[in-house]
């Protein structure tokens, strides 16, 4: 039985680091020829619904009130409407493996929001030390562009900045829905954050014409259907599963190993150069990545045995 839960784990741990590294590959499979928006409505509009009658198969509760709805419509738009199709917009312009490695930096951004933003947590001096040197990491990355004399309005540099604001909305869904409760579980949430992210993608591409732009490619419909089946479903599952099996701190690590993935499959198949530059700042920005995580994990540790004294000093004492 203990052999068959580390197998299990392992699987798991596999399909969230690879499945997920393979994303930015897909996407930038996908906007070669159908506009960002409406890979996105379809993704999402595919993958929500669906996860939402998986849900009420299993029984669970996917009714939502009027309390969760505009939570959860927040989070969605935040997360998968500006976030996820910011990074898909970019890598019109951004090789998949520098994407990959400029969203890396969301939890650096999760911990400047949750200390400087909402004030809920304190931002230790190994948090700043991780904030230091992912803000260099991003320097290293961005040397060549940088000497290169790149105007910022030049396509490369414009695709850069849309990551940096994608990321940050990426970071605040993730702290709001981190601090919002409600009445349904993570899996029934997701799929409603998907199904409304969806409808929002719908509506934007509509808007601006996407679907008159669209070019169904099979090696596009190929990039969508993996995005939804591989994306959406196998490894957000598997990555739901480890949270339940698993400590927190370890399934992080899917942030180290993501744009490792990225950065390798984006050379692989698509190509992309990988230089000296991008190699030593993959190195420093995962070191930062790690440092402001685990400067949380050590804070927290440090919450909990405070709050076990304090509780520990409340007892009375035995005869």
């Amino acid at each position: 039985m203990h052999k068959r839960h580390q197998f299990q784990v392992a699987l798991a741990f596999g399909l969230v680091y690879v499945l997920w590294g393979a994303t930015y590959l897909a996407m930038r499979v996908a906007v070669e020829h159908i506009p960002p928006y409406v890979m996105g409505g379809v993704r999402f509009s595919i993958a929500g619904p669906l996860m939402l009658a998986y849900c009420a198969l299993r029984g669970k509760k996917v009714s939502i009130t009027r309390h969760d709805l505009p939570r959860l419509f927040a989070v969605g738009v935040l997360l998968l409407s500006i976030a996820n199709m910011g990074v898909a917009g970019a890598e019109e312009y951004v090789p998949s493996g520098l994407a990959a490695l400029v969203v890396a930096i969301v939890p650096i951004w999760v911990a400047v929001i949750e200390a400087w933003v909402f004030r809920t947590r304190r931002l230790s001096a190994m948090g700043l030390s991780g904030l230091a040197l992912g803000i260099f990491g991003m320097l290293v990355l961005l040397w060549p562009r940088i000497t290169s004399g790149a105007h910022l309005n030049h396509p490369e540099m414009i695709g850069i900045g849309i990551l940096v604001l994608a990321s940050m909305s990426w970071a605040l869904g993730s702290v709001l829905s981190g601090m919002w409760t409600l009445t349904v579980d993570v899996f029934t949430a997701s799929a409603w954050e998907m199904t409304f992210a969806g409808a929002v993608n719908a509506l934007v591409a509509f808007v601006t014409g996407g679907f008159h732009k669209v070019v169904w490619t099979p090696r596009g419909t190929l990039a969508i259907l993996y995005l939804v089946t591989c994306g959406s479903w196998i490894g957000f599952t598997a990555y739901i599963w480890l949270l339940e099996h698993v400590p927190t701190a370890k399934v992080a690590t899917y942030a180290y190993v993501n744009p490792v993935v990225a950065v390798y499959l984006g050379w692989l198949m698509l190509h992309e150069k990988v230089d000296a530059f991008m190699l030593v700042g993959t190195v420093i920005i995962i070191a930062a990545v790690a440092l402001v995580n685990l400067s949380k994990l050590r804070t927290l540790k440090g919450r909990v045995a405070a709050e076990e004294r304090a509780l520990s000093a409340c007892e009375p004492a035995g005869d």
